[in-house]
């Protein structure tokens, strides 16, 4: 809905891919605000969470779906509901990095110890290749004394897997999914935007160290 696309509108989507009832091509779109296509999702993937547990190689599907297109993309980016399920088993099992937006708060900090020991056990069995390929602080309030504290503790955790840049709390970020559009297009000058702008870059040259 933030890209420009009604969900209520998409004839195809994710779930049909997903149980086989439609190809990539059949159900990808062109977001119509911004250089980027998406494969989209509306209720419909709720069914998906049941109808998997019958499917043949079920913790595979979505590797072996965009395995098939991986040479069209310089990223491919999944965006995962916040629980684990079969659905975001398919999505450890597709990536190759694993981008964690956390807030700075204790109940996240607890949520995140419980993650990375999933990371750990899907890595084991399932995606040898799979790795936290950061830890991305958002709503971020540097004047919070909580913020200051548990941020210390990602980098005494983490060390250089968490990401230098972090998202503000921006009113800008909060407004751009009602209007349609991503942030960049809603208000490329606004914090939220600069930030992940900001991201973006920190994140390339991310790669290109990895890459040398």
């Amino acid at each position: 809905m933030g890209s420009g696309i009604d969900k209520t509108e998409c004839e195809t989507s994710v779930y049909d891919v997903l149980v086989g009832e439609a190809t990539f091509d059949e159900a990808v779109v062109r977001a119509p605000e911004a250089d980027f296509d998406i494969l989209p999702a509306n209720g419909d993937l709720v069914a998906a969470e049941i109808e998997l547990l019958e499917v043949a190689n079920r913790e595979s599907r979505l590797r072996d779906i965009l395995g098939a297109v991986s040479d069209r993309y310089e990223f491919i980016v999944i965006d995962c509901p916040p629980s684990l399920n079969m659905l975001t088993l398919n999505a450890l099992v597709a990536a190759q990095g694993v981008i964690i937006p956390m807030q700075c708060e204790y109940y996240a900090l607890e949520g995140l110890s419980d993650l990375v020991n999933t990371i750990s056990a899907v890595s084991e069995t399932h995606n040898p290749s799979l790795r936290i390929e950061g830890i991305l602080r958002t709503m971020y309030d540097p004047r919070n004394k909580l913020t200051t504290e548990v941020s210390g503790q990602l980098f005494n955790h983490f060390g250089d897997r968490v990401y230098r840049t972090v998202v503000p709390r921006n009113i800008r970020l909060a407004e751009a999914p009602s209007y349609g559009l991503p942030v960049l297009q809603y208000d490329r000058q606004s914090r939220g935007a600069i930030a992940y702008l900001a991201l973006a870059g920190e994140m390339l040259r991310r790669q290109e160290q990895i890459s040398a």
